[in-house]
């Protein structure tokens, strides 16, 4: 699937002459992410398989059931990869959320080549749960 968000994406990054300023850009993302409530932080919560902590939760409404994410981490880049997979999968339905193909998507952005691999697991990790939630919505509204 081609996808909006994603073509975005990647031409925010291109435009960017090095990876070092995508860096930066990355840890600027992270700073505007929508606040996670303390309360929320939870072993419930974490996302298994980051090295850095990192928290999801994600709210369901509607019918199909669209997807809303918070999420934060304790790493600043993290917390960036954060902001870039909410930019990418946060308020759509959970079909559409499903139908992002990840792995081309983490590779056409260039992550899998300047992520360390702990960095590139996690990031996996991540998308695996935004996945889950959007299985489990599309379950419990009987789709």
């Amino acid at each position: 699937m081609t996808d909006q968000r994603v073509e975005e994406l990647i031409e925010d990054f291109e435009l960017l002459e090095s990876w070092e300023e995508r860096f930066r850009y990355i840890i600027d993302l992270g700073r505007k992410l929508e606040p996670m409530d303390p309360a929320s932080k939870t072993d419930d919560n974490k996302v298994d398989g980051c090295t850095s902590q990192v928290w999801m939760v994600a709210q369901a409404e509607g019918a199909p059931p669209r997807l809303h994410f918070l999420a934060d981490s304790d790493a600043h880049i993290v917390r960036g990869l954060i902001a870039i997979l909410l930019m990418i999968y946060g308020d759509r339905p959970a079909s559409e959320i499903l139908a992002v193909d990840a792995k081309e998507m983490i590779g056409r952005i260039g992550f899998e080549r300047h992520l360390s691999p702990n960095r590139a697991n996690g990031l996996y990790a991540m998308v695996g749960r935004i996945r889950a939630f959007a299985a489990e919505a599309l379950e419990g509204a009987g789709a």
